[in-house]
């Protein structure tokens, strides 16, 4: 009455169930949920590091500054990550305008420095104006930025204007959106129209069963999945699952962090790959 393996929750009632019943389907088939998603992706997949975050201006009566932002990339790089997403727009409400997008400048480029070898993804919630973005990646575009999130209000002609400059000057950088209030059907208009590279709606929620009905659409106009995973960890287990099953996704927000009375240990993380366990039922998570 609630659930088709085929499709996930089909009662509008028991969508707060989502993933109880997805591992409950999975445990009574005895496979992990991937297979019963069709098993079409990758069971190592590309995990970035989420929490750099802007601990630099904290506590506010004596500022850490940027080498705080060095030890904690070195503390997730020894946990296994190697891709980093830092927190930029500080100038949007913490600090000045002109001083906050001089730190921005300035954690980007000191990041870049301690770890050449690692793909920078920053994620400025929307703190940004389009100009105001282009100017800052003019002043880190050589800083092996993989992604651009959240840059400013989505919106066509901005996209437009930000993307015609990342062509110049930084061709292989992403752009991708879709965390914040969400409209999915203009999403898919941006990344028909090329101005997307993946959308991020967030795994919790948007859900797992709306991930699954979506997923086709986004493979149909050419753009990468990649939920927004933070405040949970188990939320980076249903996006591994989901990345698993569905394939299209691009990688995964890893969470440096643990879930009080969840034992997730059959996830290893190892050099910047998440490996999805074989052999499990359900999600494969533990109560303890």
């Amino acid at each position: 009455d609630l659930f088709d393996p085929e499709i996930g929750v089909i009662s509008n009632e028991a969508m707060p169930l989502d993933y109880a019943l997805h591992d409950l389907a999975a445990n009574i088939l005895d496979q992990p949920v991937y297979k019963m998603l069709g098993g079409k992706g990758d069971l190592a997949i590309t995990c970035y590091d989420g929490a750099i975050y802007m601990d630099d201006l904290l506590p506010e009566e004596s500022p850490r500054g940027v080498k705080v932002i060095i030890q904690n990339c070195r503390d997730d790089y020894e946990l296994g990550y190697r891709d980093f997403k830092i927190k930029i727009g500080r100038g949007f409400q913490w600090i000045s305008p002109e001083d906050g997008e001089k730190r921005d400048i300035e954690v980007i480029r000191t990041v870049f420095k301690e770890f050449p070898d690692c793909r920078i993804l920053i994620d400025a919630n929307d703190a940004y104006t389009c100009d105001g973005m282009i100017r800052y990646m003019d002043a880190v575009a050589d800083c092996n930025i993989f992604w651009i999130e959240e840059p400013f209000r989505e919106n066509r002609d901005d996209l437009i204007k930000l993307k015609e400059f990342l062509s110049k000057i930084s061709p292989n950088t992403l752009v991708v959106d879709g965390e914040s209030r969400p409209d999915v059907d203009f999403l898919l208009e941006l990344a028909r129209e090329k101005l997307l590279d993946a959308l991020q709606m967030d795994i919790s929620g948007y859900g797992f069963t709306n991930w699954r009905k979506i997923m086709p659409r986004l493979v149909e106009v050419g753009v990468k999945a990649a939920p927004h995973t933070w405040g949970d960890p188990i939320k980076v287990i249903y996006s591994a699952q989901l990345a698993a099953g569905l394939g299209n996704a691009l990688m995964l927000e890893g969470i440096p962090s643990t879930t009080h009375g969840a034992d997730l240990g059959l996830y290893k993380l190892n050099k910047g790959i998440l490996h999805v366990p074989e052999g499990i039922s359900g999600f494969g998570i533990k109560l303890n």
